[in-house]
Protein backbone atom coordinates (compact mmCIF):
# COMPACT_ATOMS: atom_id res chain seq x y z
CA UNK A 1 0.00 0.00 0.00
CA UNK A 2 1.75 3.37 -1.29
CA UNK A 3 1.95 5.74 1.62
CA UNK A 4 0.47 8.94 0.47
CA UNK A 5 -0.33 12.63 2.72
CA UNK A 6 -3.92 13.99 3.16
CA UNK A 7 -5.49 17.06 4.31
CA UNK A 8 -8.37 16.84 6.96
CA UNK A 9 -10.25 18.71 9.16
CA UNK A 10 -10.55 17.28 13.19
CA UNK A 11 -12.76 18.98 15.66
CA UNK A 12 -11.30 18.29 19.33
CA UNK A 13 -11.91 19.68 22.95
CA UNK A 14 -8.43 20.83 24.69
CA UNK A 15 -7.97 22.32 28.01
CA UNK A 16 -5.33 25.04 26.82
CA UNK A 17 -3.96 27.70 29.92
CA UNK A 18 -3.89 30.69 28.25
CA UNK A 19 -0.39 32.63 29.31
CA UNK A 20 -2.16 35.56 31.66
CA UNK A 21 -3.38 32.25 33.54
CA UNK A 22 0.22 30.30 33.46
CA UNK A 23 1.55 33.94 35.20
CA UNK A 24 -1.10 34.14 37.63
CA UNK A 25 -0.37 30.57 38.69
CA UNK A 26 3.18 31.25 38.88
CA UNK A 27 2.74 33.97 41.22
CA UNK A 28 0.28 32.10 43.28
CA UNK A 29 3.29 30.29 45.12
CA UNK A 30 6.09 32.69 45.32
CA UNK A 31 6.92 34.61 48.49
CA UNK A 32 6.68 38.16 48.99
CA UNK A 33 10.14 38.70 48.26
CA UNK A 34 10.00 36.98 45.44
CA UNK A 35 7.16 38.53 43.95
CA UNK A 36 8.80 41.90 44.69
CA UNK A 37 11.66 40.94 42.72
CA UNK A 38 9.72 39.89 39.91
CA UNK A 39 7.79 42.96 39.62
CA UNK A 40 11.70 44.98 39.44
CA UNK A 41 12.46 43.11 36.87
CA UNK A 42 9.51 43.65 34.75
CA UNK A 43 9.60 47.28 35.43
CA UNK A 44 12.91 47.22 33.86
CA UNK A 45 12.16 45.04 31.15
CA UNK A 46 8.62 46.62 30.40
CA UNK A 47 8.76 50.30 29.62
CA UNK A 48 4.90 50.93 29.85
CA UNK A 49 5.66 49.72 33.75
CA UNK A 50 6.16 52.52 36.22
CA UNK A 51 6.28 52.98 40.27
CA UNK A 52 3.86 55.15 41.38
CA UNK A 53 5.78 58.39 43.02
CA UNK A 54 6.00 58.35 46.85
CA UNK A 55 4.15 61.88 46.97
CA UNK A 56 1.04 60.29 44.91
CA UNK A 57 0.55 57.30 47.59
CA UNK A 58 -1.02 59.94 50.37
CA UNK A 59 -5.04 59.22 50.18
CA UNK A 60 -5.20 63.12 50.43
CA UNK A 61 -2.63 64.70 48.17
CA UNK A 62 -4.19 61.77 45.49
CA UNK A 63 -7.69 62.79 46.27
CA UNK A 64 -6.58 66.46 44.99
CA UNK A 65 -4.65 64.99 42.15
CA UNK A 66 -7.99 63.66 40.72
CA UNK A 67 -9.83 66.23 41.16
CA UNK A 68 -7.23 68.86 38.92
CA UNK A 69 -6.68 66.40 36.79
CA UNK A 70 -10.78 66.34 35.81
CA UNK A 71 -11.51 68.05 32.91
CA UNK A 72 -13.72 71.23 33.21
CA UNK A 73 -17.54 70.88 31.90
CA UNK A 74 -17.65 70.72 29.04
CA UNK A 75 -14.35 69.91 27.81
CA UNK A 76 -13.69 67.11 25.58
CA UNK A 77 -11.29 64.64 27.11
CA UNK A 78 -7.46 63.42 25.60
CA UNK A 79 -8.09 61.30 22.43
CA UNK A 80 -5.47 58.74 24.48
CA UNK A 81 -8.72 58.30 26.83
CA UNK A 82 -10.73 57.34 23.99
CA UNK A 83 -8.61 54.75 22.45
CA UNK A 84 -10.43 52.29 20.87
CA UNK A 85 -8.79 48.73 20.97
CA UNK A 86 -8.42 46.38 18.33
CA UNK A 87 -8.92 43.16 20.34
CA UNK A 88 -10.34 44.04 23.66
CA UNK A 89 -12.69 46.46 25.78
CA UNK A 90 -9.64 47.34 28.09
CA UNK A 91 -11.38 50.00 29.88
CA UNK A 92 -14.14 47.58 30.61
CA UNK A 93 -12.11 44.46 31.79
CA UNK A 94 -9.21 46.19 34.01
CA UNK A 95 -10.90 49.51 35.10
CA UNK A 96 -8.49 51.53 37.70
CA UNK A 97 -5.95 49.28 37.10
CA UNK A 98 -5.32 51.38 33.58
CA UNK A 99 -4.94 54.43 35.85
CA UNK A 100 -4.04 53.63 39.61
CA UNK A 101 -2.25 50.54 39.03
CA UNK A 102 -1.81 47.73 41.95
CA UNK A 103 -1.54 49.36 44.97
CA UNK A 104 -1.36 47.24 47.82
CA UNK A 105 -4.59 47.44 50.52
CA UNK A 106 -2.45 48.20 53.83
CA UNK A 107 -0.71 51.56 54.55
CA UNK A 108 3.10 51.77 54.72
CA UNK A 109 5.05 52.19 57.63
CA UNK A 110 8.55 53.49 57.93
CA UNK A 111 10.94 51.42 58.99
CA UNK A 112 13.80 51.88 60.74
CA UNK A 113 17.49 50.48 59.23
CA UNK A 114 18.79 47.51 60.83
CA UNK A 115 21.42 48.14 63.85
CA UNK A 116 25.01 49.02 63.20
CA UNK A 117 26.19 45.84 64.53
CA UNK A 118 24.06 43.83 61.44
CA UNK A 119 26.54 45.44 58.65
CA UNK A 120 29.50 43.81 60.14
CA UNK A 121 32.08 41.90 58.78
CA UNK A 122 31.38 38.30 59.12
CA UNK A 123 33.52 36.21 61.49
CA UNK A 124 36.23 34.26 60.54
CA UNK A 125 35.62 30.37 59.14
CA UNK A 126 36.82 27.23 60.87
CA UNK A 127 39.35 27.51 57.70
CA UNK A 128 40.37 30.78 58.01
CA UNK A 129 41.77 30.26 61.59
CA UNK A 130 43.70 27.25 61.27
CA UNK A 131 45.14 28.44 57.87
CA UNK A 132 46.44 31.45 59.89
CA UNK A 133 47.80 29.09 62.86
CA UNK A 134 49.26 26.75 59.77
CA UNK A 135 51.13 30.30 58.29
CA UNK A 136 52.76 30.83 61.43
CA UNK A 137 53.52 27.91 62.82
CA UNK A 138 55.60 26.73 60.23
CA UNK A 139 58.02 28.30 57.46
CA UNK A 140 58.19 24.44 55.65
CA UNK A 141 56.67 24.77 52.00
CA UNK A 142 55.86 21.41 51.48
CA UNK A 143 54.45 20.96 54.77
CA UNK A 144 51.92 23.84 54.87
CA UNK A 145 50.93 23.04 51.21
CA UNK A 146 49.89 19.68 52.53
CA UNK A 147 48.26 21.42 55.53
CA UNK A 148 46.22 23.29 53.41
CA UNK A 149 44.88 20.17 51.87
CA UNK A 150 44.09 18.57 55.04
CA UNK A 151 41.85 21.95 55.86
CA UNK A 152 40.53 22.22 52.70
CA UNK A 153 39.22 18.31 53.40
CA UNK A 154 37.35 19.65 56.65
CA UNK A 155 33.59 19.00 57.42
CA UNK A 156 31.68 22.30 59.05
CA UNK A 157 32.36 20.37 62.59
CA UNK A 158 36.19 19.85 62.32
CA UNK A 159 35.92 16.54 61.21
CA UNK A 160 38.81 14.98 57.78
CA UNK A 161 36.24 13.63 55.38
CA UNK A 162 39.15 12.14 53.22
CA UNK A 163 41.35 9.63 53.41
CA UNK A 164 45.42 10.14 54.03
CA UNK A 165 45.54 8.40 50.80
CA UNK A 166 43.02 10.31 49.28
CA UNK A 167 44.91 13.28 50.67
CA UNK A 168 48.91 12.06 49.22
CA UNK A 169 46.97 11.28 45.73
CA UNK A 170 45.60 14.95 45.65
CA UNK A 171 49.39 16.23 45.24
CA UNK A 172 51.99 13.10 44.73
CA UNK A 173 53.02 13.64 48.02
CA UNK A 174 54.33 11.23 50.20
CA UNK A 175 51.98 9.58 53.13
CA UNK A 176 54.26 9.55 55.48
CA UNK A 177 54.39 13.40 54.56
CA UNK A 178 50.25 13.49 55.39
CA UNK A 179 50.36 11.71 58.34
CA UNK A 180 53.01 14.04 59.60
CA UNK A 181 51.34 17.14 58.64
CA UNK A 182 47.84 15.65 59.64
CA UNK A 183 49.07 15.05 63.05
CA UNK A 184 50.50 19.44 63.13
CA UNK A 185 47.11 20.05 62.23
CA UNK A 186 45.52 18.13 65.02
CA UNK A 187 47.36 20.48 67.55
CA UNK A 188 46.10 23.91 66.66
CA UNK A 189 43.12 25.47 68.29
CA UNK A 190 40.14 24.10 68.59
CA UNK A 191 41.81 20.73 69.97
CA UNK A 192 39.98 18.04 68.04
CA UNK A 193 40.32 19.03 64.92
CA UNK A 194 40.94 17.39 61.95
CA UNK A 195 39.75 13.66 63.67
CA UNK A 196 38.65 11.22 61.70
CA UNK A 197 35.76 9.81 63.55
CA UNK A 198 34.28 10.71 67.31
CA UNK A 199 36.83 8.18 68.63
CA UNK A 200 39.92 10.13 68.04
CA UNK A 201 38.14 13.48 68.12
CA UNK A 202 37.90 12.68 72.14
CA UNK A 203 40.85 11.10 72.35
CA UNK A 204 42.70 14.31 71.37
CA UNK A 205 41.06 16.30 73.96
CA UNK A 206 42.07 13.73 76.46
CA UNK A 207 45.59 13.73 75.32
CA UNK A 208 45.57 17.85 75.39
CA UNK A 209 44.22 17.20 78.99
CA UNK A 210 47.30 15.50 80.20
CA UNK A 211 45.13 12.77 80.89
CA UNK A 212 46.65 9.81 78.83
CA UNK A 213 46.43 6.39 80.65
CA UNK A 214 43.87 7.35 82.87
CA UNK A 215 40.66 5.53 83.05
CA UNK A 216 39.28 8.52 81.01
CA UNK A 217 41.47 7.69 77.80
CA UNK A 218 40.11 3.66 78.68
CA UNK A 219 36.79 4.54 78.30
CA UNK A 220 36.92 6.18 74.97
CA UNK A 221 39.31 4.28 73.44
CA UNK A 222 37.74 0.69 74.40
CA UNK A 223 34.62 1.02 76.18
CA UNK A 224 32.83 4.17 73.95
CA UNK A 225 29.97 1.80 72.84
CA UNK A 226 29.45 0.99 76.81
CA UNK A 227 28.98 4.60 77.33
CA UNK A 228 26.78 5.36 74.52
CA UNK A 229 24.36 2.82 75.63
CA UNK A 230 24.00 4.00 79.43
CA UNK A 231 25.58 0.27 80.70
CA UNK A 232 27.63 2.36 83.77
CA UNK A 233 27.38 -0.85 85.45
CA UNK A 234 29.26 -3.17 82.81
CA UNK A 235 31.20 -0.14 82.22
CA UNK A 236 32.28 0.27 86.22
CA UNK A 237 32.93 -3.96 86.08
CA UNK A 238 35.33 -4.23 82.98
CA UNK A 239 36.86 -1.13 84.45
CA UNK A 240 36.99 -2.54 88.27
CA UNK A 241 35.76 0.91 89.37
CA UNK A 242 33.02 1.75 91.62
CA UNK A 243 29.68 3.91 90.26
CA UNK A 244 31.11 6.59 92.72
CA UNK A 245 34.84 6.22 91.21
CA UNK A 246 33.21 6.05 87.81
CA UNK A 247 31.52 9.84 87.69
CA UNK A 248 34.36 11.99 87.82
CA UNK A 249 35.76 10.44 84.35
CA UNK A 250 32.35 10.07 82.58
CA UNK A 251 32.58 14.03 83.63
CA UNK A 252 35.60 14.57 82.40
CA UNK A 253 33.76 13.13 78.80
CA UNK A 254 30.66 14.71 78.92
CA UNK A 255 32.34 17.97 79.06
CA UNK A 256 34.55 17.33 75.73
CA UNK A 257 33.63 19.41 72.67
CA UNK A 258 32.38 15.98 70.02
CA UNK A 259 32.09 19.22 67.33
CA UNK A 260 35.32 21.51 67.64
CA UNK A 261 34.39 22.94 64.33
CA UNK A 262 30.98 24.08 64.77
CA UNK A 263 31.68 26.78 67.18
CA UNK A 264 34.00 28.58 64.04
CA UNK A 265 30.96 27.63 61.47
CA UNK A 266 27.98 28.99 63.18
CA UNK A 267 25.04 28.63 60.87
CA UNK A 268 23.45 31.71 60.02
CA UNK A 269 19.86 32.81 61.06
CA UNK A 270 17.29 32.96 58.59
CA UNK A 271 15.04 35.60 59.39
CA UNK A 272 11.18 35.06 57.85
CA UNK A 273 9.39 37.81 56.84
CA UNK A 274 5.31 36.99 57.10
CA UNK A 275 3.63 37.45 54.44
CA UNK A 276 0.07 37.75 56.33
CA UNK A 277 -0.25 39.22 59.45
CA UNK A 278 -3.12 37.93 62.01
CA UNK A 279 -4.02 40.78 64.40
CA UNK A 280 -6.72 40.63 67.33
CA UNK A 281 -9.22 43.07 67.10
CA UNK A 282 -11.76 43.56 69.85
CA UNK A 283 -13.45 39.48 69.88
CA UNK A 284 -12.38 38.92 66.16
CA UNK A 285 -9.81 38.87 64.16
CA UNK A 286 -8.16 40.60 61.43
CA UNK A 287 -6.39 39.61 58.75
CA UNK A 288 -3.75 42.16 56.91
CA UNK A 289 -1.24 41.21 53.79
CA UNK A 290 2.32 42.27 54.45
CA UNK A 291 3.16 44.39 51.40
CA UNK A 292 6.19 45.98 52.63
CA UNK A 293 8.60 46.21 49.84
CA UNK A 294 6.11 45.49 46.32
CA UNK A 295 6.57 48.25 44.17
CA UNK A 296 3.06 49.81 43.33
CA UNK A 297 2.92 50.21 39.62
CA UNK A 298 0.25 51.72 37.07
CA UNK A 299 0.30 52.28 33.52
CA UNK A 300 3.21 55.19 32.06
CA UNK A 301 0.34 57.56 30.70
CA UNK A 302 3.64 58.68 28.49
CA UNK A 303 3.85 55.37 26.60
CA UNK A 304 -0.60 55.53 26.63
CA UNK A 305 -0.65 57.95 24.38
CA UNK A 306 1.02 55.98 22.04
CA UNK A 307 -1.51 54.31 21.11
CA UNK A 308 -3.73 56.40 19.54
CA UNK A 309 -4.76 55.50 16.45
CA UNK A 310 -5.28 59.28 15.39
CA UNK A 311 -1.33 59.44 15.69
CA UNK A 312 -0.28 58.45 12.05
CA UNK A 313 0.45 55.51 10.02
CA UNK A 314 3.85 56.22 10.09
CA UNK A 315 4.53 54.53 13.63
CA UNK A 316 2.63 51.37 13.11
CA UNK A 317 5.55 49.46 14.07
CA UNK A 318 5.96 51.26 17.43
CA UNK A 319 2.25 51.17 18.15
CA UNK A 320 2.44 47.35 17.70
CA UNK A 321 5.63 47.06 20.22
CA UNK A 322 3.53 49.50 23.25
CA UNK A 323 0.51 47.32 22.48
CA UNK A 324 2.02 44.16 23.30
CA UNK A 325 4.20 45.70 26.20
CA UNK A 326 0.84 47.37 27.28
CA UNK A 327 -1.59 43.73 27.11
CA UNK A 328 1.78 42.19 29.19
CA UNK A 329 1.42 45.37 31.81
CA UNK A 330 -1.84 45.22 32.07
CA UNK A 331 -1.87 41.45 32.80
CA UNK A 332 0.78 41.43 35.49
CA UNK A 333 -0.90 44.24 37.65
CA UNK A 334 -4.39 42.12 37.62
CA UNK A 335 -2.57 38.90 38.12
CA UNK A 336 -1.23 40.38 41.17
CA UNK A 337 -4.22 42.18 42.74
CA UNK A 338 -5.88 38.58 41.97
CA UNK A 339 -2.68 36.73 43.83
CA UNK A 340 -3.16 39.07 47.08
CA UNK A 341 -7.24 38.49 47.17
CA UNK A 342 -6.65 35.11 46.82
CA UNK A 343 -4.00 34.71 49.77
CA UNK A 344 -6.23 37.09 51.58
CA UNK A 345 -9.16 34.38 51.00
CA UNK A 346 -6.80 31.36 51.95
CA UNK A 347 -5.46 33.28 55.54
CA UNK A 348 -8.99 34.36 56.31
CA UNK A 349 -10.52 30.84 55.88
CA UNK A 350 -7.72 29.09 58.21
CA UNK A 351 -8.32 32.03 60.92
CA UNK A 352 -12.01 31.02 60.96
CA UNK A 353 -11.08 27.04 60.64
CA UNK A 354 -8.11 27.63 63.95
CA UNK A 355 -9.83 30.51 65.98
CA UNK A 356 -9.50 27.70 68.89
CA UNK A 357 -5.44 27.77 68.07
CA UNK A 358 -5.02 31.53 67.72
CA UNK A 359 -7.39 32.17 71.07
CA UNK A 360 -5.58 29.07 73.67
CA UNK A 361 -2.45 28.12 71.79
CA UNK A 362 -1.40 24.81 70.32
CA UNK A 363 -3.05 22.14 72.38
CA UNK A 364 -6.37 23.64 70.80
CA UNK A 365 -4.70 22.87 66.92
CA UNK A 366 -7.66 21.46 65.46
CA UNK A 367 -7.31 18.96 62.13
CA UNK A 368 -7.47 20.82 58.91
CA UNK A 369 -7.07 19.50 55.47
CA UNK A 370 -6.84 21.64 52.08
CA UNK A 371 -10.59 20.27 50.66
CA UNK A 372 -11.80 21.96 53.50
CA UNK A 373 -10.33 25.49 53.00
CA UNK A 374 -11.09 24.92 48.97
CA UNK A 375 -14.51 24.10 49.95
CA UNK A 376 -14.88 27.39 52.42
CA UNK A 377 -13.72 29.69 49.39
CA UNK A 378 -14.91 28.24 46.63
CA UNK A 379 -11.54 27.28 44.73
CA UNK A 380 -9.85 24.17 43.84
CA UNK A 381 -7.69 22.11 46.26
CA UNK A 382 -4.40 22.68 44.20
CA UNK A 383 -5.03 26.53 44.16
CA UNK A 384 -4.84 26.88 47.94
CA UNK A 385 -1.86 24.33 47.90
CA UNK A 386 0.13 27.07 45.80
CA UNK A 387 -1.06 30.03 47.78
CA UNK A 388 0.44 28.13 51.35
CA UNK A 389 3.39 27.15 50.13
CA UNK A 390 6.28 29.10 50.94
CA UNK A 391 4.34 31.71 53.31
CA UNK A 392 3.81 32.72 56.63
CA UNK A 393 1.47 34.01 59.06
CA UNK A 394 2.54 36.40 61.88
CA UNK A 395 -0.37 35.37 64.54
CA UNK A 396 -0.84 36.13 68.15
CA UNK A 397 0.62 32.61 68.73
CA UNK A 398 3.94 33.21 66.56
CA UNK A 399 5.32 33.13 63.84
CA UNK A 400 4.12 29.99 61.40
CA UNK A 401 4.64 28.82 58.03
CA UNK A 402 0.95 28.51 56.46
CA UNK A 403 1.66 25.25 56.06
CA UNK A 404 1.68 24.73 59.40
CA UNK A 405 -1.94 24.55 59.95
CA UNK A 406 -3.19 21.47 57.74
CA UNK A 407 -2.79 18.59 59.77
CA UNK A 408 -4.48 15.22 59.43
CA UNK A 409 -6.46 14.28 62.50
CA UNK A 410 -6.45 11.08 65.09
CA UNK A 411 -10.40 9.82 66.25
CA UNK A 412 -10.68 10.25 70.50
CA UNK A 413 -12.93 8.46 72.44
CA UNK A 414 -14.90 11.34 73.29
CA UNK A 415 -15.87 11.71 69.64
CA UNK A 416 -13.84 14.72 68.03
CA UNK A 417 -10.32 14.58 65.81
CA UNK A 418 -7.55 16.01 67.38
CA UNK A 419 -4.97 17.48 65.42
CA UNK A 420 -1.49 15.02 65.03
CA UNK A 421 1.14 18.42 66.44
CA UNK A 422 -1.13 18.36 69.38
CA UNK A 423 -0.46 15.04 70.21
CA UNK A 424 3.41 15.64 68.95
CA UNK A 425 3.00 18.57 71.71
CA UNK A 426 1.18 16.02 74.26
CA UNK A 427 3.95 13.62 73.97
CA UNK A 428 6.79 16.43 74.20
CA UNK A 429 5.47 17.35 77.51
CA UNK A 430 4.58 13.97 78.93
CA UNK A 431 8.68 13.23 78.40
CA UNK A 432 9.55 16.48 80.09
CA UNK A 433 7.97 15.92 83.37
CA UNK A 434 9.20 12.37 83.49
CA UNK A 435 11.83 10.87 86.15
CA UNK A 436 14.96 11.15 84.43
CA UNK A 437 16.58 8.41 86.48
CA UNK A 438 13.21 6.43 85.05
CA UNK A 439 12.43 7.57 81.57
CA UNK A 440 9.11 6.44 80.38
CA UNK A 441 9.10 4.32 77.59
CA UNK A 442 6.45 4.27 74.20
CA UNK A 443 4.58 1.82 76.06
CA UNK A 444 3.87 3.65 78.86
CA UNK A 445 3.52 6.75 76.53
CA UNK A 446 0.85 4.99 75.15
CA UNK A 447 -0.93 3.65 78.33
CA UNK A 448 -1.08 7.86 79.21
CA UNK A 449 -2.22 8.86 76.34
CA UNK A 450 -5.43 5.89 76.33
CA UNK A 451 -6.18 7.11 79.74
CA UNK A 452 -6.61 10.48 78.12
CA UNK A 453 -8.80 9.39 75.27
CA UNK A 454 -6.32 9.22 72.53
CA UNK A 455 -6.02 5.37 70.83
CA UNK A 456 -2.17 5.16 69.28
CA UNK A 457 0.05 2.71 68.89
CA UNK A 458 3.42 2.33 70.43
CA UNK A 459 5.01 2.69 66.76
CA UNK A 460 2.89 5.99 65.85
CA UNK A 461 4.47 7.33 68.99
CA UNK A 462 7.80 6.71 68.58
CA UNK A 463 7.18 7.88 65.12
CA UNK A 464 6.10 10.93 66.57
CA UNK A 465 9.27 10.90 69.01
CA UNK A 466 11.58 10.94 65.91
CA UNK A 467 10.08 13.60 64.29
CA UNK A 468 10.29 15.33 67.67
CA UNK A 469 14.37 14.61 67.99
CA UNK A 470 13.58 13.01 71.15
CA UNK A 471 15.33 9.61 71.94
CA UNK A 472 14.87 6.66 73.58
CA UNK A 473 13.99 5.87 76.88
CA UNK A 474 17.38 3.98 77.02
CA UNK A 475 19.12 7.02 75.94
CA UNK A 476 17.69 9.73 77.82
CA UNK A 477 17.81 7.57 80.96
CA UNK A 478 20.73 9.78 83.63
CA UNK A 479 23.40 7.58 84.20
CA UNK A 480 24.02 8.02 88.17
Amino acid sequence: MAIQQKLHTKLVQKLILTPSLQQAIKLLPMSTIELADLLNQEMVENPLLEEVPTEELQPAEAAQTTEAEKPEAGAEAPTAEKTDWDDADYEYFFGDYLDDGYKPRTPQEVKELPPIENTLSTASSLSDHLLWQLSIQTDDGRLREIGTAVIGNLDDDGYLVASVEEIAAMGDWDVADVQRALARVQLFDPIGVAARDLQECLLLQIRHLGLEGTPTEKIVSEHLRLLQNHQVPELARRLGLSIDELKDHIEVIRHLDPKPGSRYNPSQSQYVIPDVYVVKVEDHYEVFLNEEGLPQLRISPVYRRLLDKNAGEDNAETRAYVKDKFRSALWLIKSVDQRQKTIHKVATSIVNFQRDFLDHGIEHLRPLVLRDVANDIGMHESTVSRVVNNKYMHTPQGVYEMKFFFHSGISSSYGESVSSVTIKQRIRKIIEAEDPRKPLSDSKIVNILQKEGLMLARRTIAKYREELKISTSNQRKMLY
